[in-house]
């Protein structure tokens, strides 16, 4: 507990230095920033103790993702409030977006120990699960224990499946991807995944079938017309796999890996 107080501090006296000419992440200064944000950071000057305003500039820096400024801001938030559920959440979001997952888990578990809501709770399972530790199914058993409905039982079973995929213990990840779809037949990440499984070990006619279905559950998801024509590239299907990349891309121009793979194929 002390080492954390002091990292707080030491945070804290970051954020206190964070003047108009010093940058932020993409070499952008706080006066090029939208105007919008500016003020925000005006009123907070003004208004050093309002939570609410603090919490809008917060977003505002997310958006622009500008994440250490946003997570200095939180920090100066729980100097004042360490025992507040929400805001250690929202700095766990913030740093799962900034892809620190360290932190995001350590945010993660001290709102936990001060509320055990399932949200938090499946945050960071589904963390734990992509770092191959064995704490998430624990954190998905006691969410599937609340009992709170066939969404969460859902997310219980895929975070379950991802932790047994990425330790290669194929059987249960589908068993678990499979109960997932059975509790919300729209799932589309337990698609992909469970496609994931076939594609890797070369079961392209099984992983396309996945991939069909997903895109007919969701016609508008740019990933599932990618993997489709992943497949379509594997099983020799020129044709019908850069029509499916092109779709992909149509439905997310900044998909790189279709505009290579159109590129790789010689589509025009």
């Amino acid at each position: 507990m002390k080492n954390w107080r002091w990292q707080l501090i030491a945070v804290f006296l970051i954020a206190c230095n964070t003047g108009p000419n010093n940058k932020i992440p993409g070499n952008l200064k706080q006066e090029e920033m939208p105007a919008i944000v500016q003020q925000l950071f005006v009123r907070v000057a003004q208004n050093p103790d309002s939570t609410g305003l603090r919490l809008q500039l917060v977003n505002a820096l997310d958006s622009l993702g500008a994440y250490y400024p946003a997570l200095a801001q939180m920090d100066s938030l729980l100097i004042k409030d360490s025992l507040n559920y929400g805001l250690w959440y929202r700095k766990a979001l913030l740093q799962e977006t900034a892809s620190d997952t360290n932190g995001a888990l350590q945010s993660y578990r001290y709102a936990i120990r001060i509320y055990p809501a399932p949200d938090a709770l499946l945050a960071a399972a589904n963390l734990l699960a992509e770092k191959k530790d064995s704490a998430a199914l624990a954190l998905c058993r006691q969410v599937a224990n609340l009992r709170m409905g066939r969404e969460y039982t859902a997310h219980c079973h895929f975070i379950s499946g991802v932790y047994y995929a990425r330790t290669d213990n194929r059987q249960k990840a589908m068993e678990a991807f499979n109960s997932c779809i059975a509790n919300d037949f729209n799932y589309k990440e337990a698609y992909l995944e469970k496609g994931f499984l076939m594609y890797d070990t070369k079961k392209f006619n099984e992983a396309l079938a996945v991939f069909q279905t997903l895109v007919t559950v969701k016609n508008t998801y740019p990933d599932g017309y990618y993997w489709l024509a992943k497949c379509q590239e594997a099983m020799k299907n020129r044709a019908e796999a850069i029509a499916n990349y092109e779709k992909a891309l149509t439905l997310d121009p900044g998909l790189k890996e279709a505009a290579d793979a159109l590129k790789r194929l010689g589509a025009k």
